[in-house]
């Protein structure tokens, strides 16, 4: 048990270190575009350092208190699933109350929702009372299945897994409207309403003419990386998973040039490809009984009869957002602006139509989810997703992939290895 404790303690140091490392700040000079950019934001900025404080008392609380070490491995099992049935309950109360309060025919919402307010303040009591364990439990659970992989030292996953489910900042993203590009992004308190979002957007679109997008996170690669508060367990080991793979890549130049458009892409799906596959272990390891059910077997082609065609084909969304990602891309690259800002304007409403309501669709949109190229989408052609996935496809463990593609500091040298990669495979 002391050992233990050492343990955490050296990781704690680690922990100070890679936060100074990820968190310098670099100042722009007076009168800059981005010093005009942080004027218009700075009402609204996501406070770091407090954040950081908070967090890391709460994993001093359970480091102190030790007390998931001394419970069995169902016991463990048992205590997170129950955390996140709280929050499951404290989401749908949120939910009722915000209801009473938009329904016209309340005429008194405080009153109506009284009850509600109690047990929704019961249930936050015990949601604060149980995190820092539960948070403690997941933590080592996907260390777990990270060390088995070969990222370890001395026996435990280096870097040490850290993760703090909060309210997330919204993220404001700013891109030319020339091209698609993410030159410049600030981390936003939580709770901006949307008007307040379409203030800040136009304020910065007016003042620079820069095409901006406020969005929301599911996690923030900060140490402990900050994870949204959510009641399924596959969804927060893969971020947990997601927000390590970051801080992996941050001793490696594929992290350390993160801030090259090109290169975020690469290390955003890296990350990508990560979660899926740790996340997927650590429910087959720890929560079995909530794996997803094996695929059904296949039917033979020359067989199967297809089923008549009664109605047209489903609308799918990622070739759908991949056809107007390349378009826009073209017109962009013609000079067209205004042609492909109308454009986007067009494909959003019939995105909407077909159920997604997306609220901007332009630039700054595309600059942020076309950094995800694991799946078709917002990426549309590019090459960087399949490259990555070949690359994996063509390596004999995760580790192997991970030292593979650590080296990488640019779009050529990810071509570069890919090339090498599967040259090598087919050549065997």
């Amino acid at each position: 048990m002391l050992i233990r404790r050492l343990t955490f303690a050296f990781n704690a140091l680690v922990a100070v270190a890679i936060g100074l490392l990820l968190f310098a700040r670099d100042w722009p000079p007076f009168g800059t575009e981005e010093e005009k950019l942080n004027a218009i934001v700075s009402q609204e900025r996501f406070d770091f350092l407090v954040w950081e404080a908070n967090a890391f008392a709460t994993k001093a609380k359970a480091a102190l208190t030790g007390g998931h070490l001394f419970l069995t491995e169902e016991e463990r099992q048992q205590l997170v699933l129950d955390y996140l049935a709280l929050l499951r309950r404290a989401q749908e109360l949120d939910g009722q109350i915000n209801a009473l309060y938009v329904d016209p025919n309340v005429t008194d919402p405080a009153a109506a929702s009284a009850d509600l307010l109690d047990e929704l303040t019961a249930v936050r009591q015990q949601i604060t009372a149980v995190q820092p364990l539960a948070e403690a439990i997941v933590q080592d659970q996907v260390a777990a299945v990270l060390a088995d992989e070969g990222f370890d030292m001395l026996r435990q996953a280096w870097p040490p897994v850290l993760m703090h489910m909060t309210p997330l900042p919204t993220v404001l993203i700013v891109s030319p409207r020339d091209r698609i590009e993410r030159v410049y992004q600030r981390a936003l308190e939580p709770g901006l309403t949307t008007p307040d979002r379409e203030e800040i957007e136009t304020a910065v679109t007016n003042n620079l003419d820069l095409s901006a997008l406020i969005v929301p996170i599911g996690g923030m690669g900060t140490y402990p990386a900050m994870v949204q508060e959510t009641g399924d367990i596959r969804w927060l080991a893969e971020v947990a998973a997601h927000e390590w793979g970051h801080h992996w890549m941050s001793f490696y130049p594929v992290g350390v040039y993160y801030n090259d458009p090109e290169v975020r892409v690469i290390n955003e799906t890296i990350a990508s490809l990560i979660d899926v596959e740790i996340g997927a272990q650590v429910i087959a390891r720890f929560y079995p009984e909530l794996a997803p059910p094996p695929p059904p077997e296949q039917v033979d082609a020359g067989t199967a009869v297809p089923p008549p065609l009664t109605e047209p084909p489903p609308f799918d969304f990622n070739a759908e957002m991949a056809a107007t990602r390349i378009r826009v891309d073209e017109l962009l690259a013609e000079g067209q602006i205004a042609e492909a800002e109308n454009y986007m304007e067009e494909r959003r409403l019939l995105f909407v139509e077909n159920g997604y309501p997306i609220r901007k669709l332009n630039q700054a949109y595309f600059a942020f989810y076309g950094a995800y190229a694991d799946r078709p989408g917002a990426t549309g052609s590019d090459p960087t997703g399949p490259m990555l996935q070949d690359i994996r496809a063509h390596s004999p463990s995760l580790r192997a992939f991970m030292d593979t593609i650590a080296p990488i500091r640019s779009r050529a040298d990810l071509e570069r290895i890919w090339r090498t990669t599967t040259d090598n495979t087919q050549t065997e």
